[in-house]
């Protein structure tokens, strides 16, 4: 078959291709957007992707993403910030989701995922024993486990809340009510949603 476009912008649309998301038609635009782009707007994009190795870091307390001349996450260290209270999450977007609610002043820990055995993700790869000596060093009273609300999640949950126990640890865990988004009919709702929101109903 005769080649259909130069090898080039074929690795491109390889690469694009790559990320989570993007399909090959996808994929296809974007190269296609960056072939006819302004050199200037692909040299920008090209420093930022470079950069994002070089300028940013894991933060050795919370694990959530700081840059790279900061010691420890200014969540953390922020004097207003209760470092008592702690919300447990998978991933380092996940503080965004929580920081833009403008309602959560406590402070975060990243576990770095979920435990998904299909996946090759276990116990050992998140950042557990971490989170529980930090309960016990800055005498937590209590943690959110802001997990999603997914198989795996919920799986992680109940290990963290079994891990606490075990470790002696005494602090007050909750979890992020579970309910019917805003504006989605019940009979559209999934069986793990509708679930949640019948253990989570409250008085009128």
């Amino acid at each position: 078959m005769a080649k259909l476009l130069p090898a080039a912008l074929e690795k491109l649309i390889d690469e694009l291709g790559r990320l989570p998301g993007v399909g090959a038609r996808t994929a296809e635009r974007y190269a296609y957007f960056l072939l006819k782009a302004d050199q200037h707007i692909n040299a920008s994009l090209s420093t930022a992707i470079h950069d994002v190795h070089a300028l940013v870091k894991t933060c050795p307390v919370t694990f959530a993403l700081i840059d790279a001349d900061e010691d420890v996450s200014h969540l953390y260290s922020d004097s207003d910030r209760d470092k008592q209270l702690i919300a447990v999450v998978e991933e380092p977007l996940d503080i965004v989701a929580l920081e833009r609610t403008g309602q959560f002043k406590g402070t975060y820990h990243v576990l770095g995922g979920a435990i998904s055995p299909i996946d090759g993700i276990g116990p050992d790869q998140l950042h557990i024993p971490e989170l529980l000596k930090r309960l016990v060093d800055d005498e937590v009273k209590e943690i959110i486990i802001a997990t999603n609300a997914s198989v795996e999640g919920e799986s992680t949950a109940l290990f963290l809340q079994r891990m606490v126990v075990d470790a002696g640890i005494s602090v007050e865990m909750s979890r992020l009510a579970r309910g019917i988004p805003v504006g989605v009919d019940l009979e559209y709702a999934d069986q793990i949603t509708l679930t949640h929101a019948l253990e989570g109903r409250r008085a009128l």
